[in-house]
């Protein structure tokens, strides 16, 4: 049953897309989440020179869904679509089970 929300102030408790302020509020001080672990742990290995790595499980824990950011050397003079392409491949065998996957790489400054 869902909570009864004044109609004023239904839009200040909602979030991004209409999911409820709350869900990320505790997302964001809940610990990573089994999928998270392994989907981090992958790119650790197949980028060991990565500087920073943030996997975050957007389909609310389901593991469904993740959004990626890495920034590493190896992408150093490649094309974002070729960065892209790097990680679907680190991921091949996780990405079978997910539905959808957002990709934002970089190079780290020098």
């Amino acid at each position: 049953m869902a909570a009864w929300v004044p109609a004023a102030a239904a839009p200040l408790l909602r979030g991004i897309r209409g999911l409820p302020f709350l869900h990320h509020v505790h997302r964001m001080f809940a610990s990573q989440t089994e999928g998270e672990l392994k989907v981090t742990q992958t790119l650790k290995e197949k980028f060991p020179r990565a500087t920073a790595i943030k996997v975050t499980d957007i389909s609310g824990g389901c593991g469904a869904m993740y959004e990626i950011k890495i920034e590493s050397e190896d992408f150093k003079e490649k094309r974002t679509v070729q960065q892209h392409q790097m990680v679907n491949q680190a991921l091949k065998e996780e990405i079978k089970g997910m539905h959808g996957l957002r990709i934002f790489t970089s190079v780290p400054k020098q």
